[in-house]
């Protein structure tokens, strides 16, 4: 197969018989037989063209070569992660706002410009620091104190390998959908770990085949104080003096 390959292989880059013979350092008139299988190349030479078209050899002589390199190809390409923004006037990017109704529509329009162009937008002029940012309202409790209906502002996150344990993230899968979990990441580098703030649930995993966005968590905003922490003793103390204040009360009466 080594005279359909090389063929193939020359016209994919664009190149003659007589420039690719010179990057191989031999007679064009070889690159025709070995074209049409007139002659076979010395091992030395056949090194020579698997290091000009970035492949071994074994790869060279492959009889289904053109199918395995657009496959290849294929499975790259897929691989690019194509991130939708959306600009101001002073072409600054928006931080867009996904609602929890809008939850199920962002995972199949989270690359779909017009979907993207249809979100409430905002900008807070606090945050400085570069990046593409996006805003999830969360629901539920897994991470109390922070209340459900909270807004978090996440940064988005090119590699997943440079979040370190423990950091709160928005994580946006085919299997769960949008959560807001501190990430930790798994030595067999195949999953991802996800943990509530609330110890009432169980920490799970999510496959990284599965995860289509990770935005680490800067920021949020809620409507919502959260309640302080009050102890048992500052508890019993209020009581006891609610308690006097009764008394006194009933006494004045």
């Amino acid at each position: 197969m080594l005279s359909t390959n090389l063929k193939y292989l020359r016209k994919q880059l664009n190149l003659t018989q007589v420039q690719l013979a010179e990057k191989l350092e031999i007679k064009r008139s070889l690159i025709g037989a070995y074209e049409e299988g007139r002659a076979e190349p010395k091992l030395a030479t056949l090194m020579k063209m698997a290091q000009v078209f970035g492949l071994s050899v074994d790869e060279l002589i492959n009889p289904d070569l053109p199918n395995t390199l657009k496959a290849g190809a294929a499975k790259k390409q897929s691989n690019v992660k194509v991130l939708s923004i959306t600009v101001d006037a002073q072409n600054r990017e928006n931080i867009e706002l996904v609602p929890y109704k809008a939850s199920a529509g962002y995972l199949n329009g989270y690359a779909d410009p017009e979907f993207m162009e249809e979100l409430p937008k905002f900008r807070l002029p606090m945050i400085q620091t570069p990046g593409t940012y996006r805003a999830f309202e969360i629901k539920g409790d897994s991470m109390l104190p922070i209340p459900s209906g909270t807004v978090i502002v996440g940064r988005y996150v090119e590699r997943w390998q440079d979040i370190k344990d423990g950091t709160p993230c928005i994580v946006v899968s085919l299997q769960e959908g949008i959560v807001f979990k501190r990430v930790y990441q798994q030595q067999r580098q195949s999953a991802l770990r996800l943990h509530s703030d609330n110890p009432s649930y169980e920490p799970y995993e999510v496959s990284l085949e599965d995860v289509v966005e990770i935005w680490e968590a800067k920021a949020y905003i809620s409507t919502t104080f959260p309640m302080a922490e009050i102890s048992l003793d500052k508890l019993t103390s209020l009581v006891l003096d609610l308690q006097q204040e009764v008394k006194k009360l009933k006494t004045a009466k």
